[in-house]
């Protein structure tokens, strides 16, 4: 069963023109830290200062913090909902809640701290418009604190809150939260993320979490982490990116009822990137054929007779083109002006989440937006070494290692370098006989960004 949501949260959000989307009204964070550094208890603050929580799941929250013994509701059991994780006291799966207020609505990704599951924070965080770093206020940075900010650089978030928890615990010491936040300037800077955002807080009390505790921390004069978070931009405007559209699936109703829709012919899918209107000149990749758009469609445009001129991402719609051309779920819409290359042979970085390790000549499925094709581990390059965020060499790759691989592809696809374009630069690998994901990957040297922050392209914008 997947997460409930409060009511009339869903209602609200249906409610929101398509405008909303555009403007960047949804916001996608996903929480990483250490272990027994708070990610559960300041997520169950969030949503229970915030309001965000039903009662009937409050209930059995303080039914089984009672149980065990506590005087008061363990927020941390609001997402930590395997047995194996109440058992054990820490998040091992990546938790998904759905929330809103009255400025914005969110999507969280509660991520494991361990460094076992550091493939689960890969997995929360790859989607994340903002990633919500814990530290122990009384620990500091820790190597897990390193890894997580690597991640982050990789996986090119737009935003790193990091979140100095337990100040409580340090007597709401200013040179204490201080001293912190320079060793997080410095580390993020050494890894290549640029804009990196600080806030003292307890989770456990909820100082800073939804509402400023300004008689605690008379020295801190930013806003509490819920105010950021509704203040904070989304990832990239649609409109300073070139237009990419991942067909999913072709739509050819020919036993319609309606006559009118007899010769409909639609491709359906989610804008990835850009705009697109009614006249743009497209490229179907990979054949390279050229055609225009004629017509956008969503079942809501349909219903009611009223035509689409324009789509942008992230909408969902169906294309409609002037001519009969060849095209098939994988294959990609684009702008004609700003066409991407197609290769056969793709270098990039994975953070590798198989058991077992990476080696040159493995066999792997690569999943590209829609499209699956074969590919070949040609040559591992090398591994991140997270001390000193240099590149040294390597022969395979671990569990949870972060490296940089060339790989050749059974049949082309239009990759572009992830450190331009977030959606069509991002790639899987996966194993061809069990479908288990065993690597997230980005096209191009994205470690590039966490060994020389200088020199990374303007478009990376952190």
């Amino acid at each position: 069963m997947g997460p409930q949501t409060p009511t009339g949260t869903v209602a609200a959000a249906a409610a929101r023109p398509l405008d909303d989307a555009r403007r960047g009204t949804l916001l996608r964070l996903a929480t990483a830290g250490s272990v027994d550094d708070g990610k559960s208890t300041l997520v169950g603050r969030l949503l229970f200062d915030s309001k965000s929580v039903l009662a009937d799941q409050l209930d059995a929250v303080e039914r089984v913090s009672r149980d065990r013994g506590l005087e008061t509701a363990d927020l941390a059991l609001l997402t930590d909902g395997l047995r194996a994780e109440r058992e054990q006291g820490i998040t091992i799966d990546v938790a998904y809640r759905y929330f809103a207020t009255a400025r914005r609505s969110f999507i969280l990704a509660d991520c494991p701290g361990h460094v076992q599951y550091t493939r689960n924070t890969v997995t929360g965080a790859s989607t994340a418009d903002v990633v919500v770093l814990l530290i122990d206020a009384r620990k500091g940075l820790l190597e897990q604190t390193r890894r997580h900010l690597a991640v982050a650089s990789l996986l090119r978030v737009p935003h790193v809150v990091v979140a100095v928890n337990k100040i409580d615990l340090v007597d709401y010491s200013e040179a204490r939260y201080e001293e912190l936040a320079a060793d997080i300037r410095a580390a993020a800077t050494s890894l290549g993320v640029g804009d990196v955002h600080t806030i003292p807080v307890s989770a456990l009390v909820g100082d800073n979490v939804v509402d400023r505790a300004s008689a605690r921390t008379p020295w801190y004069d930013g806003p509490s982490l819920l105010e950021l978070l509704e203040e904070l931009p989304t990832g990239d405007d649609p409109e300073a990116e070139a237009f990419r559209f991942p067909v999913q699936v072709v739509i050819r109703p020919q036993a319609a009822a309606d006559e009118r829709y007899r010769d409909y012919r639609g491709y359906a899918g989610q804008v990835a990137s850009g705009v697109v209107t009614v006249g743009d000149e497209v490229v179907v990749l990979p054949s390279g054929r050229r055609t225009t758009v004629v017509g956008i469609d969503t079942a809501d445009s349909l219903a009611s007779g009223a035509e689409l001129t324009e789509a942008f991402a992230p909408q969902s719609v169906t294309i409609r083109l002037a001519d009969d051309v060849d095209v098939a779920r994988g294959d990609l819409l684009a702008s004609a002006a700003e066409a991407p290359d197609v290769t056969q042979d793709v270098e990039g970085t994975v953070a590798w989440l198989g058991d077992r390790p990476l080696l040159p000549g493995a066999r792997v499925l690569l999943k590209h937006t829609t499209r699956t094709v074969q590919a070949v581990v040609r040559d591992v390059v090398g591994r991140l070494d997270l001390d000193t965020a240099e590149l040294e060499p390597a022969e395979r790759l671990e569990l949870n290692d972060i490296g940089r691989v060339t790989l050749r592809l059974a049949s082309p696809v239009a990759a572009e370098e992830y450190v331009v374009a977030r959606r069509t630069g991002a790639f899987l690998l996966v194993d061809a006989q069990d479908g288990g994901t065993l690597a997230a990957g980005m096209v191009g040297d994205a470690l590039a960004a966490a060994r020389r922050p200088a020199e990374r392209p303007g478009s990376y914008a952190i």
